[in-house]
């Protein structure tokens, strides 16, 4: 395996792919770029709402820009279907604007993988919903979610 081997490997389980998502759910609630990027091989494609980044270098650029006006983001992801090197997710988020607007995000994500464990593809489709701050349902401290918290589905979202 190379050094940039990102265990676990495809083909994936059920057991191992909900690992593999919630890696990533951990490393995104992270907010640093570099770390997230590095799940990616250094080729990677994206297709992230209305963006075509190609590669860590625009992997970090995309994601630095997000998380510069995404203020107090919170995330969860939900594996939805996996098959050998293959993961769908879905995924919801929140954060606030400049302006203290708050917004609840909802997304569907395909996933593919090398032998290495890293993504190679990444196809993101993404709504935003203005929500109140009363609405808001991701209350734990900045970093990852907790491990007693509630899945997607257990919040009837």
């Amino acid at each position: 395996m190379s050094e940039e081997a990102k265990a676990p490997f495809p083909p994936y389980t059920e057991e191992t792919a909900k690992q593999k998502v919630r890696m990533a759910e951990d490393a995104w609630n992270t907010k640093d770029p570099v770390k997230v990027s590095m799940a990616y091989t250094p080729d990677s494609r994206w297709r992230n709402r209305d963006v075509f980044p190609v590669g860590r270098a625009q992997i970090q650029e995309l994601l630095t820009s997000k998380w510069q006006k995404e203020h107090d983001y919170r995330l969860v992801k939900e594996l939805w279907a996996y098959d050998n090197n293959r993961i769908s997710v879905r995924f919801a988020y929140e954060w606030h604007d400049d302006e203290g607007n708050w917004f609840r995000s909802y997304g569907n994500e395909n996933w593919q993988f090398n032998e290495q464990g890293l993504m190679q593809e990444r196809h993101a489709s993404i709504n935003d919903l203005p929500i109140s701050e009363s609405e808001r349902k991701f209350h734990w401290p900045l970093g990852a979610r907790p491990l007693d918290h509630p899945e997607l589905s257990e919040m009837g979202l």
